[in-house]
């Protein structure tokens, strides 16, 4: 799943900006499945902005660098 670098949130006002502005022209327009489609992916950028805006909430956690073990001597 690719996530949403969060600085790019204000690109994601510009992509939903413009869905809507193609939305208004669609249902003018009666194109019923360019409506569809528009608010399909409407929903589907909405969620990742909330995904990404949820990930940017919490701290990020140091897990280090894993290492190989060193075999004991039994």
């Amino acid at each position: 799943m690719l996530h949403i670098n969060p600085k790019m949130l204000d690109r994601l006002e510009e992509l939903e900006t413009d869905l809507l502005a193609r939305l208004r022209r669609a249902d003018e327009e009666n194109w019923l499945g360019e409506v569809e489609g528009i608010n399909l992916t409407l929903t589907f950028l909405r969620a990742k902005r909330e995904e990404t805006q949820r990930r940017a909430r919490r701290p990020a956690v140091d897990l280090g660098i894993p290492t190989a073990r060193k075999k004991e001597d039994h």
